[in-house]
């Protein structure tokens, strides 16, 4: 057993995440935080065997659901909640103790799938069993198809961003390396990192008033002294998206300072909604229905604030390309 475990107050920095869903944030971190530190600290459980039981009460979860009766889909839900508790557990017990591994991170991928599927088909199925309402079939179906499309989008959107990362970065080292240019930051980088700023702060931040003053630092260099250390030149790839929705800078730096990440229905409200309201309030048609509508709204959303990125992305090298120009003349 581990006796040098931290305070509680310095578990919480380490194990948990600068932004989170709300649903972790308000109902899920407050449970597992503690029960992360207690366990490193009075027990040998590893992370991968936390993540193991998860997936089992999930099928917990699941045979409950099966059964139909609203009794037993009350217990479902309360499993299931428990199920997701520890599924959030492993990862902060592995960051605490430092047994993060590759493996384990695919183990936790996967029982999600797995667990969430089992979930779906058990839930549906045992309510068509009780009802014989063919619409439970085919929302078994939806279920599944819309965790699998959410982390399809996931993976899509998260390896165009970083594809477009490293060109303008790629840009930006050849550039600095031609005229001994400025390190280069992402806007959102900065204001992810800093959500305790006013929001006329960030404003000016993405207004670029961080950009690097040239002439100061060379007068610094001509009197002999060091020259300060030049501030990085911000790249901003959602100046389009704020400029069409000014009020979501606002929303967005009130969310983060409270921990809470702008895409509120994700993938994790959505398990909550179909597999803990739904057979909680024995309503899992409207809420099956409503939490999927919601996911794909903020999908939809995700898409379209992509799309407006790549244009900021296009002018974005489209400049390095005229400053090119300007300097070969």
């Amino acid at each position: 057993m581990r006796r040098d475990i931290p305070p509680l107050a310095e578990v919480r920095r380490i194990t948990e995440k600068k932004r989170d869903a709300w649903w972790t944030v308000l109902l899920v971190d407050p449970v597992a935080t503690p029960l992360v530190r207690f366990t490193a600290m009075r027990t040998n459980i590893t992370p991968n065997q936390i993540t193991w039981g998860a997936f089992l009460l999930g099928l917990g979860s699941a045979a409950c659901f099966a059964f139909g009766d609203w009794q037993w889909l009350a217990l479902g839900a309360v499993v299931y909640h428990f199920s997701f508790i520890l599924d959030c557990m492993d990862g902060k017990v592995a960051r605490l103790t430092g047994q993060g591994s590759v493996f384990g991170a695919w183990l936790d991928f996967v029982f999600d799938r797995i667990r969430v599927m089992v979930c779906g088909v058990a839930l549906m199925g045992g309510q068509y069993e009780r009802t014989g309402d063919t619409l439970y079939i085919w929302l078994a179906l939806v279920v599944v198809a819309l965790d699998t499309l959410r982390y399809i989008n996931s993976l899509e959107i998260f390896k165009i961003r970083h594809s477009m990362r490293k060109q303008i970065k790629s840009r930006m080292r050849a550039a600095r390396r031609a005229q001994n240019e400025a390190e280069l930051a992402f806007m959102e980088d900065l204001l992810r990192e800093n959500p305790s700023a006013d929001i006329e702060q960030d404003l000016q931040r993405a207004a670029g008033e961080a950009a690097y003053d040239q002439p100061e630092a060379e007068e610094a260099g001509a009197d002999g002294e060091a020259a300060p250390k030049p501030k990085p030149q911000v790249i901003d790839l959602h100046q389009e998206f704020r400029r069409k929705f000014p009020a979501y800078l606002r929303a967005r730096s009130f969310l983060l300072r409270h921990r809470i990440r702008a895409h509120l229905i994700s993938g994790i409200e959505f398990q909550m909604g179909v597999f803990m309201i739904g057979p909680l309030f024995d309503a899992v048609i409207p809420a099956t229905i409503i939490s999927g509508a919601l996911l794909l709204v903020f999908e939809l959303a995700i898409i379209y604030k992509l799309l407006l990125s790549t244009r900021d992305f296009t002018r974005t090298i489209d400049s390095f390309e005229e400053q090119k120009v300007l300097t070969t003349v």
